[in-house]
């Protein structure tokens, strides 16, 4: 009898583990089930994704009393069209960027807003190393500039306690090499706003529509991240007087001017937003650029006379190892006649290469001298070559 026990405790025992082995097995296949079924949703999503037509990107221009939307497509005309049920409809207002699907041009998404990633590159995040103590023979332009620039953004309360508008905007124009490019970089250096530094050419684009859209951008940029000084060099290149000439290129062009003079039209003169402009043919540009509103404070930047080509060279030959023992600023100073600033910077850097090559540590005045002679004597090689010789 008790064998028989032994037997039924032990079958029962064996039954046990079984059924435990199982239940462990069971959990297993269950969560192996569950890891297939995440995976299979995943791959099924991603089929889809792949399958779907892409959307159409589309800007709202007015919503209409039937709930319906006026929209301008990026490929083309302006639709009305119709509104998916998941799209909250008191979000739609003109300006805000949504998706139609190709079939029945419907929205079906609101799309966040987004910076044009050219525009975004025009911020200037690190500030040029350029001071005002860096620039020679510009004392009156450098006033001037900070008068206009900085003052109204440190001080906008003298301005209107007097009942006085400053310039919205100031043109540097001058020769090539003058330091008009490095005014802006100082400027930006010693202002404590953004500096958004734009090359006019960039405003030129090929498809309609979309230099006057940039220009748009680098405004709204500007207005976000105030107080911010816009630079916008060689403005020429979208700034020249308008003729009709007829071609696509040029009324494009026309087209991103006048969206230009309609955004300096825009803003108040104290708004935390002012513009730098800089140009070597001040003599091409647009009347309407000019007017009173707009650049109305015209800053010319000279070739430097002999003062400021002795400030010049202080400033360079300070970071020079030069033998001061025979150096005479006067006379090299007047030996430099008709050279910019540019000029100037070359010449010190021949010096020294004069230097390097004949095997010394230090710059000599006569080295200053041939790099002098040296310059000039390209100058008046290049002067009488022909126009094809040059460009051959």
């Amino acid at each position: 009898m008790s064998g028989n026990l032994d037997f039924s405790r032990d079958s029962s025992e064996s039954d046990e583990q079984v059924i435990r082995l199982l239940e462990e097995k069971i959990k297993a296949l269950q969560v192996e089930t569950e890891s297939l079924r995440k995976e299979l949703n995943y791959y099924k999503s991603e089929l889809e994704k792949l399958l779907s037509p892409p959307l159409i990107e589309a800007i709202v221009l007015d919503v209409l009393e039937d709930k319906r939307v006026i929209v301008r497509s990026t490929s083309g005309p302006n639709l009305v069209v119709n509104v998916s049920d998941n799209v909250d409809l008191s979000k739609l207002r003109p300006g805000i960027p949504v998706a139609l699907n190709q079939r029945g041009s419907t929205i079906v998404e609101i799309l966040p807003n987004r910076e044009d990633p050219l525009v975004k590159t025009m911020e200037v995040e690190e500030r040029p190393n350029v001071r005002y103590s860096d620039i020679g023979g510009l004392s009156r332009q450098i006033q001037e500039l900070r008068e206009v620039i900085e003052l109204p953004l440190k001080n906008p309360e003298l301005f209107k306690e007097l009942g006085i508008q400053p310039p919205k905007g100031v043109l540097l124009y001058g020769p090539p090499g003058t330091g008009k490019t490095m005014l802006a970089k100082a400027v930006a250096a010693e202002s404590n706003a953004t500096f958004i530094h734009v090359v006019a050419s960039e405003f030129a684009q090929k498809f309609v529509g979309e230099g006057a859209r940039i220009v748009r951008e680098v405004f709204e940029l500007a207005r976000k991240k105030a107080p911010s000084i816009i630079f916008i060099d060689e403005i020429d290149a979208i700034g020249a007087k308008r003729v009709d000439l007829g071609t696509s290129g040029e009324r494009e062009i026309q087209r991103t001017l006048m969206q230009l003079l309609a955004e300096l039209d825009g803003f108040h003169p104290l708004d935390n937003v002012k513009i730098i402009a800089a140009t070597n043919r001040v003599d091409i540009l647009d009347p309407a650029l000019l007017r009173p509103g707009r650049f109305d404070r015209l800053v010319e930047i000279p070739l430097p006379d002999v003062g400021a080509r002795k400030e010049i060279f202080s400033i360079y030959i300070r970071k020079m190892k030069v033998r001061l023992e025979d150096f005479d600023l006067e006379r090299i100073a007047r030996m430099t006649e008709g050279f910019s600033g540019a000029d100037i910077r070359n010449m010190c850097t021949e010096a020294g290469y004069i230097a390097i090559r004949e095997g010394r540590r230090e710059i000599a005045f006569s080295d200053f001298v041939r790099a002098i002679e040296r310059l000039q004597d390209k100058n008046k090689r290049d002067s009488h070559k022909s126009r094809e010789e040059k460009y051959a």
